[in-house]
């Protein structure tokens, strides 16, 4: 807490650029009764809202928020509304078979058109632009993931539209430095993050939700009548939603339940005409390489391009502070990443960096859930793909507080049990081992020209 009225602005470029006064809502203070209660103010809990309220316009939400609507990865992140889950189809079909992987991935892709098309009904500016995401195999030892895409989306019958771009295809797109070749997916899209979450925010309102913010929960209890607590106040409620994210882990009960992972990012200033007509790019597709250690880039409406990645060590203890948003090191890395991608941009300015956490379970994939005889439900671990899989999340939470039975509330993220994570030390040891071992995974790769074998321990405990 504390971020001030000009410190929401700093915490990304995303809410600078949200085109509105980031002057936080009142706080609460006393009791309140509600039918549902949200904890956190981001695209899950905004999207589960505001599907409760389409559904049953008559309902009473509040929304409990810790600073103001957007302030976690709602507002932070790379841009990407992904038509993926944080665990890709080969490994879903190992885990649920061909046809629940199937269905997930139908969903997933139907939430990148749904956040677009609320977008446009709610008249949200959110600059959804459907590019679709292109992969680049940044040398011959990426080669193999190009293909491994490619027939793990052909064997599930979901790879129409999908191409695998050779070097002169792909840089009629866009011309990246030590490309070897691509895989193309038509269905991913980019948007403005902040005046997303922003506006998502201003349509709960209309349809009648209450926000409070700087407003956090320090616990909450389940059973008849749950209960959200905040150090000023309480929400009882028939249904309370845990929306936090990363920052779940903040709250005893689910401290090992959910371990926050630092993502950072760098931002370009605006590039000239001539920068554009080198680099190629008119589409706005998402792009990544395959690196093990996560790389990310998106296309911003004003002509920046936004880089990041992870690479900021995770936090003995699962801890979230402030000051972990920028770590000049993994910045620095960014920054050279870029330029590594377009050389021909050396030398250009950057004029933002950021970060945050992000959230992730023990197995790598998104959990929703919802327990009626506790009134708690929950919805968190995108590792990074949140965008559209919180607009998912929010669909299946509304059915399921709703006791409504869709294709939705079937899928293989709903209703699961989810592993804790290891206590510390083990937690942190566990934690380094793996972002050191892909990171020297990557740095092989380059060298040798010899892809990843998938045998390795690192690969074998971060298998998504």
């Amino acid at each position: 807490m504390g971020q001030g009225r000009a410190g929401y602005a700093g915490v990304s470029f995303w809410l600078e650029d949200a085109g509105e006064p980031l002057l936080p809502r009142p706080s609460l203070e006393g009791e309140v009764e509600a039918d549902v209660a949200v904890l956190g103010a981001g695209y899950t809990g905004l999207w589960s809202a505001y599907y409760l309220l389409r559904k049953d316009p008559s309902l009473r939400v509040v929304i409990l928020e810790a600073e103001v609507a957007g302030f976690g990865a709602s507002g932070r992140n790379g841009g990407w509304c992904s038509p993926n889950i944080s665990v890709g189809p080969a490994e879903l079909v190992r885990r649920f078979g061909r046809r629940a992987a199937r269905e997930t991935l139908l969903a997933a892709r139907g939430a990148v058109d749904e956040v677009g098309r609320v977008a446009e009904e709610e008249g949200i500016d959110a600059r959804f632009r459907k590019g679709g995401v292109v992969r680049v195999a940044r040398g011959r030892h990426e080669l193999p993931a190009v293909r491994a895409a490619w027939g793990a989306l052909s064997a599930l019958g979901l790879a129409d539209g999908c191409r695998v771009l050779g070097v002169e295809e792909l840089a009629r797109r866009v011309r990246v430095e030590r490309a070897e070749g691509a895989f193309f997916d038509p269905q991913g899209a980019v948007v403005h993050p902040g005046r997303l979450v922003r506006g998502l925010a201003r349509a709960v309102e209309r349809r009648g939700a209450v926000i409070f913010e700087r407003s956090p929960v320090v616990d909450f209890v389940d059973g008849p009548g749950p209960v959200l607590r905040t150090a000023k106040g309480e929400v009882r409620a028939g249904a309370v939603v845990l929306a936090g994210e990363a920052y779940l882990s903040r709250l005893r009960k689910l401290h090992r339940m959910v371990l926050p992972v630092y993502s950072l990012i760098v931002l370009t200033e605006p590039l000239p005409e001539e920068s554009w007509a080198e680099i190629g790019w008119e589409n706005h597709e998402c792009l990544a390489s395959f690196k093990l250690s996560v790389d990310y880039l998106s296309r911003t409406p004003d002509g920046r391009i936004l880089f990041g990645g992870r690479g900021a060590p995770y936090r003995f203890g699962s801890r979230i502070r402030d000051g972990y948003d920028r770590h000049e090191p993994t910045h620095a890395m960014l920054r050279e990443s870029l330029i590594d991608w377009f050389p021909q941009l050396s030398g250009v300015r950057f004029t933002h960096a950021w970060g945050g956490p992000l959230g992730m379970l023990r197995d790598w994939m998104p959990a929703v859930s919802f327990d009626p005889a506790s009134g708690v439900a929950l919805a968190c671990g995108y590792v990074g793909q949140g965008v559209a899989a919180s607009n998912l999340a929010g669909r299946i939470i509304a059915d399921l507080i709703l006791g409504r039975d869709s294709s939705l509330v079937r899928l293989p993220i709903v209703g699961r049990r989810v592993r804790k994570w290891e206590p510390e030390p083990l937690r942190w040891l566990g934690a380094r081992y793996v972002q050191r071992a892909l990171e020297r995974l990557d740095e092989r790769g380059r060298r040798t020209g010899r892809p990843p074998t998938g045998r390795s321990l690192a690969e074998r405990l971060s298998r998504h």
